[in-house]
């Protein structure tokens, strides 16, 4: 049994699984892509709220992982000859989005809560791809990944904590993983890290 982020309210469905690993290729595509959007959402914290000292010092962390994670990624592609190229994303990113509230200081409260999940939901999925990727070593490099995402969804609840009450925080996270998981009832039809 893979180990999962309490935060999610849903599991990852068995359709998923089996759209994802008979698209690996653009899989790895799409994980480059993620890779990139992560290291850009933490940057764009730093630029929104540069005050918080604390927060910039944690995700100047987060981001240079996060860019590390892309080069790794692209590396796979160059072996496997998949060039880089634009993929039209899944609603689950602006679905997300959209449950943000406008107003500050729920904005920051939200975004981190919202960031927080993406990550949770990729340390499940990585996880899954870890166990179900035919290719042992693309497999491995896939569990290789999955403590980052989890520590990485660890430090953004732990940055809202720090600026927030922990009850708003933890029934915020919960109202917010609920959006999460309906985003993904219906499965996508083209296969995406988070569809």
């Amino acid at each position: 049994m893979l180990p999962t982020i309490n935060a999610l309210k849903h599991p990852t469905s068995e359709a998923w699984i089996e759209q994802a690993i008979a698209n690996l290729d653009i899989i790895l595509l799409d994980h480059s892509h993620c890779e990139r959007k992560a290291a850009g959402v933490a940057l764009n914290f730093m630029f929104r709220y540069p005050s918080n000292t604390k927060m910039v010092r944690e995700l100047t962390a987060i981001a240079r992982e996060e860019l590390e994670h892309f080069e790794l990624v692209n590396q796979w592609l160059e072996r496997r000859n998949i060039p880089l190229a634009p993929l039209p994303p899944p609603p689950y990113g602006a679905g997300l989005k959209a449950s943000v509230r406008p107003q500050e200081p729920e904005r920051f409260l939200d975004s981190l809560l919202v960031t927080g999940l993406i990550e949770a939901r990729s340390h499940e999925r990585l996880g899954l791809l870890a166990t179900h990727c035919p290719e042992p070593e693309l497999a491995k490099f896939y569990k290789g990944l999955m403590a980052s995402e989890a520590r990485h969804f660890g430090m953004y609840w732990v940055l809202a904590d720090t600026y927030f009450d922990r009850e708003i925080v933890s029934q915020r996270l919960d109202e917010l993983a609920i959006v999460e998981s309906e985003l993904l009832e219906n499965l996508h039809p083209e296969p995406r890290i988070h569809s």
